[in-house]
């Protein structure tokens, strides 16, 4: 288990690592270095506490306050997707790139020996003795985990199927953390595709660490699922769902967009009935009297769901929490390799 150990209670350094936004702080940053010696590999958000989770966070902060241009210079990483990818493969690259590292991307997997019959398994093996860390992505549930068993390098999720994506969901506790000053005592509102939507799952789960009342809201074929709800009653986390935003709109902080994924449906016409099913545009905001405070989220891509007539408005952020993308994976890559920021 990839857990990050967090520094005794009354450690002084583990009380700047909560409150210091100096990226230049030396003991935070040795702290901070001796915390990644125990980053084996990025898998789940469960791996993490919530110790752990703003670890990442503040290194992050170092990494995007900081030019090291050379840090991993010398090392490799591999880009291995199974599954399309604009952001979350680009900003890897540019992360290691920046960092002075190089790129060996899979490409395309039609053009793979896997068209031979070739076992996953074995292209995984063979993949990684070429590099020094990867990341992956595939469809299935469970296979970033059976990698980070058998590639004997460091291994990062980029999402598995419908469960989890947990380096996008440290760019959006980041993103929250830069846009709304802190991570607790928010009311956060997950909007669209929760019965599939894996950055849903990981960021639900990595909020539950801290003090925030969660809104769940979508038709009711795309609710979230009953595991998560579970887990958050265990650790009695204040959620509620509804299936519609009016309910709720004016009462969050942050809203969390996703997109209905075709690709995820067995049933096309299921897929059809519920395609289209919310909207968010500047006239419901209106309407609805949302704070002025409020920030609106998205992984992206996004189809309909979310209008671009909000995209020049201040409650927009998800084009920053795409830029985000770039110092949570330096400071991921860093951490992996054993490399101080």
């Amino acid at each position: 288990m990839n857990h990050v150990v967090p520094a005794p209670a009354q450690s002084t350094v583990g009380r700047k690592l909560r409150t210091s936004l100096n990226i230049y702080d030396t003991e935070l940053i040795d702290f901070l270095f001796i915390m990644s010696k125990k980053l084996e590999n990025v898998i789940s958000i469960r791996d993490f506490d919530r110790d752990g989770l703003l670890s990442i966070l503040e290194m992050a902060r170092a990494a995007e306050g900081t030019n090291n241009s050379d840090l991993l210079k010398g090392h490799v990483l591999g880009i291995m997707f199974i599954e399309p990818s604009t952001r979350t493969r680009l900003s890897f690259g540019a992360a290691m790139v920046r960092l002075g590292g190089e790129v060996l991307d899979f490409g395309d997997p039609s053009r793979s020996s896997l068209q031979k019959g070739e076992s996953l398994a074995d292209t995984i093996k063979t993949f990684s003795s070429y590099c020094d860390v990867m990341t992956i992505r595939h469809p299935l549930e469970g296979v970033a985990r059976l990698a980070a068993q058998i590639a004997g390098i460091p291994v990062i999720n980029a999402g598995d199927g419908a469960n989890q994506h947990p380096t996008q969901t440290f760019l959006d506790l980041y993103t929250i953390q830069k846009t709304c000053g802190g991570l607790d005592n928010l009311k956060v509102g997950f909007i669209g595709d929760l019965r599939y939507s894996r950055t849903v799952h990981s960021l639900a789960e990595a909020l539950s660490w801290f003090d925030d009342e969660l809104y769940f809201i979508s038709p009711e074929v795309l609710k979230a699922p009953g595991y998560l709800l579970e887990e958050l009653e265990e650790k009695e986390v204040a959620y509620d769902q509804f299936n519609s935003p009016e309910d709720v709109l004016s009462e969050l902080d942050v809203l969390y967009c996703t997109r209905i994924q075709e690709e995820r449906f067995a049933d096309r016409l299921e897929y059809e009935q519920v395609k289209s099913c919310y909207r968010i545009r500047k006239s419901l905001l209106e309407e609805c009297g949302v704070k002025q405070s409020l920030k609106i989220m998205h992984p992206l891509p996004r189809v309909d769901e979310l209008a671009d007539d909000i995209d020049n408005t201040p409650y927009a952020v998800y084009f920053q929490q795409a830029r985000n993308g770039i110092p949570i994976r330096q400071a991921l890559l860093s951490m992996l390799l054993q490399k101080n920021i």
